[in-house]
């Protein structure tokens, strides 16, 4: 690699180049972009959905509430079998005609009797059957002069409002839709071709026993049938039924106050599930805009919104999308400044050359069409270096982002550099180099070590050119706080007060008196600086001054990231 430079950008004398010409971006036709803005967006339905799942779960788990309900049901069952076996043991002592010496059962009109007092002051059915299953008593059904009468109560006026009303309908049709009421018989009131009860059968051969029936309604019937047994024998059976209505009442009433808890709980759901979604989305689409506004919109310059005071995964994104705009027009300015300075550079050869062809074609003295050939050839020659460290520099990004990195000893290449300046040395003369390391075993780093070599022997060449040949360049490294630091220091003149950071720029060129103008395009540290920086690393300039102020040389610092041992 040529020798980087530091010298001024100074005009060929043989030059004369004309102004830079106006550079003029070529604007393509603007793509129309019309952003949707959606009422729900798909992410705010995901979020509703999810969060309404658990919800919709809830809901169904009161609409069966199973184990109140029937914990209702077994204690009025329970207190409906006592109740019954009250009766019972009431109706075989005085069902039966006293005095009698053979006993012939259960007297009818006693037990009738006995029925129709007890029917007004319980609100269950009474049924007694004779034990050869015929119905003797019936508090729906009593007999008179006229026949017999068969009583059915009414249900009680209604002062239910219309549309509270079509909730308890809407509300009996769902919960008699659940499988849980689907599966209980159909209850039918006895008719002879029926038979008996199963509960009836089994306490007329003496035990009791119970059984939950529905309506075709869809309401409850709950009926438990016990013996009427006088001194162990069964004279009968006595039938107890009682509709569910307090039960489904009791029910309804802790589902509606837990259904009035939960569309309380529903509507704050979807409140915040709208909030939290709005939070998430809002930001993104406003990000989504200002990104395709960057891509299309003809304006240089786009107002991306700034959430960066938010503390979450949203303010991450804003602060990513916002340093990569400010990254994508910082290039856009590089590219555009640089496309300007090669312009610029490849101009002034060009005009040289162009001069010195059209000179020569007019003149016949051969000596001075000799030296305008000599300036063709010096001409061409800077401009093949010249495109080729362009070549180089527009290459080193895509080059270094495509390549693998590998473990890259600085020790070892200071040292061998050290070597291969000092037999070089011994051929063409010229300063000394010497490396001195400190812990060369922990000087390494991570990155590409073929740019890396370039970089350093940009350095070293550089400082070559400008130190004295009694003088010497000095490499030395070490590693500071994880990092493996390169110095690189010469006996020349120094660097020109204020140009420590100008040294950088492209086609700056500040070169040793003496030497031919042109040999340097001026782009070595300029590379030089783009090699590092990509490997996250930086280099900077200074003088090296002795303690009186007197120049002693320059000095070049890289820092670099070191490898973990």
């Amino acid at each position: 690699m040529a020798a980087t430079d530091r010298d001024g950008l100074k005009a060929d004398p043989r030059d004369h180049p004309p102004a830079m010409p106006r550079i003029r971006r070529t604007v393509k036709p603007r793509r129309t972009f019309a952003l949707r803005w959606p009422s729900v967006s798909g992410l705010t339905a995901r979020i509703l959905a999810i969060n309404l799942v658990s919800i919709a779960i809830l809901f169904i788990g009161v609409l069966y509430l199973d184990r109140y309900q029937n914990a209702l049901i077994r204690g009025e069952l329970d207190a409906l079998t006592r109740q019954a076996e009250v009766i019972a043991r009431a109706i075989g002592e005085l069902g039966i005609e006293p005095n009698v010496i053979q006993d012939e059962g259960l007297d009818p009109v006693r037990v009738q009797r006995i029925v129709r007092r007890l029917s007004v002051v319980t609100s269950s059915r009474i049924r007694v059957y004779h034990p050869t299953g015929i119905i003797i008593a019936d508090s729906r059904r009593l007999a008179g002069p006229a026949g017999t009468v068969r009583m059915v109560p009414l249900p009680p006026p209604s002062d239910i409002e219309p549309l509270a009303r079509l909730a308890i309908e809407l509300y009996n049709s769902m919960v008699n839709w659940l499988p849980r009421r689907g599966q209980l018989p159909v209850w039918h009131d006895q008719r002879p071709e029926d038979g008996l009860l199963q509960e009836v059968a089994t306490a007329l051969s003496g035990t009791s026993e119970r059984a939950v029936r529905k309506t075709e309604q869809g309401g409850l019937i709950l009926s438990t049938a016990v013996p009427v047994q006088r001194y162990k024998q069964v004279l009968g059976a006595l039938m107890l039924s009682l509709d569910g209505d307090e039960i489904d009442t009791a029910v309804r009433e802790v589902r509606f106050e837990i259904l009035s808890i939960f569309a309380f709980t529903l509507l704050v759901t979807v409140l915040l599930s709208l909030y939290l979604a709005g939070t998430i989305t809002r930001p993104i689409q406003r990000l989504a805009y200002a990104a395709e506004l960057v891509r299309s919109n003809r304006h240089r310059r786009v107002d991306i919104p700034d959430f960066g005071r938010r503390r979450d995964e949203i303010g991450d994104l804003s602060r990513s999308i916002r340093a990569m705009t400010e990254e994508l027009w910082r290039r856009l300015d590089a590219i555009e400044g640089f496309a300007a300075d090669v312009a610029h550079e490849i101009k002034n050869p060009l005009t040289s050359l162009r001069s010195a062809v059209e000179t020569a074609a007019r003149i016949d003295d051969p000596a001075r069409q000799r030296r305008l050939l000599a300036v063709i050839v010096d001409d061409v020659e800077r401009l093949n270096r010249l495109i080729s460290d362009i070549s180089s520099s527009s290459r080193i990004a895509a080059e270094i982002s495509r390549e693998e990195e590998e473990r890259v000893d600085i020790g070892g290449l200071l040292g061998t550099l050290a070597e291969v300046y000092g037999a070089a040395r011994e051929d063409r003369g010229g300063p000394r180099v010497r490396a001195e390391l400190a812990d060369p075993e922990k000087l390494a780093v991570n990155g590409h070590e073929g740019r890396l070599v370039q970089v350093l022997r940009n350095l070293i060449e550089n400082a070559v050119s400008f130190s004295p040949p009694e003088g010497m360049v000095q490499l030395r490294a070490n590693r500071e706080n994880g990092e493996v630091v390169i110095v690189v220091e010469d006996d020349g003149p120094g660097l020109p007060e204020g140009k420590l950071e100008a040294v950088f720029d492209r086609f700056y060129s500040e070169r040793p008196q003496g030497e031919k103008f042109g040999t340097h395009s001026g782009l070595g540290l300029s590379i030089s600086r783009q090699i590092i920086e990509a490997h996250d690393g930086t280099i900077r300039a200074e003088n090296r001054r002795s303690p009186s102020g007197e120049a002693l040389g320059a000095r070049f610092i890289i820092r670099l990231p070191g490898a973990e041992f």
